[in-house]
């Protein structure tokens, strides 16, 4: 995918405040500190674009971004599971978040991001079998691939796709630091959305 332009749009918390829905959209969701916002920057190869932060759930709205002037929406939702923030913030999201994914009429994947040190836990599992239900295809990247050496990356790919009964190949490895997975992933999102 060639990069020209992106640009933060808007931050959302209900229907009322999306952009329209106009163009193929892509949205990215994982449990807080899991490297969301790292992923989005090497993603569009921009260093500061979706803010990056050691507190986990500093993403507390629906951050909308527009990709090459109209191409295409990036999205990322609020981290779940484990955020400094107050339990009434905590318990609106799950309800925002479904309520984005049942109201996006163009939503045409959801990259669910999980460490692969850990796997995939109840509230990811939850997310991305909920996917297909809302006609949107979840696209698998276990993120933080550099802590592991090259042969237990292998060999946590192949457990994690027979843990999900799918191919290795369906299974995204993506590292910030080594650049790894980028181009797999854009290549699924080209594919999801027909843009490339």
């Amino acid at each position: 995918m060639k990069i020209s332009q992106v640009e933060f749009l808007k931050s959302a918390e209900g229907p009322l405040d999306y952009p329209p829905a106009d163009r193929p959209e892509i949205a990215f969701a994982g449990r807080s500190n899991v490297g969301k916002s790292s992923l989005l920057n090497t993603l569009v190869e921009r260093k500061k674009l979706a803010r990056v932060s050691k507190q986990p759930g500093r993403t507390q709205l629906i951050n909308f971004f527009d990709l090459n002037n109209g191409e295409m929406y990036l999205v990322d939702l609020p981290g779940y599971g484990y955020a400094s923030v107050s339990k009434k913030k905590k318990s609106d999201w799950g309800p925002m978040i479904e309520t984005y994914l049942d109201r996006r009429p163009n939503l045409m994947g959801l990259v669910c991001l999980m460490d692969i040190r850990r796997g995939a836990e109840e509230d990811d599992m939850q997310l991305i079998e909920a996917a297909p239900h809302f006609g949107i295809q979840p696209i698998l990247v276990f993120t933080k691939a550099d802590k592991l050496s090259k042969q237990k990356r292998g060999n946590r790919r192949r457990e994690i796709a027979e843990n999900f009964g799918v191919s290795p190949d369906e299974i995204i490895l993506f590292s910030t630091k080594e650049r790894l997975g980028k181009r797999e992933l854009w290549r699924r999102i080209e594919q999801l959305t027909g843009i490339g």
